[in-house]
């Protein structure tokens, strides 16, 4: 029989019932439920676009904090590195300074040291002691022929150290002077002057380099009560040390106004 025979669709038309779909409806749902679909995607994507819309600005400021902190970083190792150059520099330099303080002091002992003349090395500094009976006669500041010949010797000896600076201190013992000297503080300054003007004058010292001063007999290192502490503490003590445990002793000069301000 044929399929296109009017009472066999017919027939089959009235098995399916009246309720049955019809091909073209189940289509527009298929496209319907299509439809959803896509609009719920694009939804989500839209979504998700005003979403990356909205970090952008965030991503951007986090990645300029983080070139920054890179920049920062980078800073800090190269001024890490700096400062680390910086103390291996002042290390080396130090050492230096200390082989160099140990040599003068081998030279001095070997070419100075005596039982009147004694060297001594404290906190950097390097002390020639020197007693009076080497440098003057009883009384006076002025220097004898063997406290010239100590003096030209330890100018020798700075001739190669530029950088130190010396520092020439007079001291006496406590017993009251008898001289033209009101006191021991006058007499210990005059010859510490004295050797100074020596070292400046005749030996070739660069005066910026030198300093005198007298303590009298104020600064004593041995007990003035026995003959031989008072001899211990008539003495000229020459102080070698660098420049930086000199001490700032200068005031800046104030320049005049040219403005007319207070």
């Amino acid at each position: 029989m044929s399929a296109d025979n009017p009472f066999t669709r017919s027939v089959a038309e009235s098995r399916r019932g009246p309720d049955h779909p019809k091909p073209g409806w189940i289509v527009a749902g298929i496209l319907a439920a299509l439809l959803m679909a896509v609009l719920l995607l694009w939804a989500t994507a839209l979504g998700k676009l005003r979403s990356q819309e909205t970090l952008q600005p965030k991503l951007d400021e986090a990645n300029a904090s983080l070139a920054r902190a890179l920049d920062q970083s980078q800073k800090d190792k190269d001024q890490i590195a700096a400062l680390k150059a910086q103390v291996a520099d002042l290390e080396k330099e130090k050492a230096d300074a200390a082989q160099m303080a140990k040599g003068l002091e081998d030279e001095m002992r070997s070419d100075l040291e005596t039982k009147d003349v004694t060297i001594s090395n404290l906190r950097g500094k390097l002390t020639v002691n020197i007693l009076d009976r080497v440098m003057f006669d009883s009384g006076e500041a002025v220097l004898k022929p063997d406290g010239e010949s100590v003096m030209r010797k330890i100018a020798a000896l700075l001739s190669g150290h530029p950088e130190l600076k010396i520092q020439v201190v007079g001291h006496t013992d406590n017993v009251p002077i008898r001289s033209r000297f009101p006191s021991n503080w006058e007499l210990s300054t005059a010859r510490a002057l004295a050797a100074v003007h020596f070292l400046t004058e005749k030996a070739g010292v660069d005066p910026r380099r030198v300093g005198a001063v007298g303590y009298g007999e104020f600064r004593p290192i041995a007990d003035n009560a026995t003959v031989e502490g008072r001899a211990m503490n008539r003495r000229i003590a020459i102080i070698i040390l660098p420049d930086a445990l000199v001490g700032a002793d200068t005031v800046p000069v104030a320049r005049p106004n040219l403005n007319g301000s207070p």
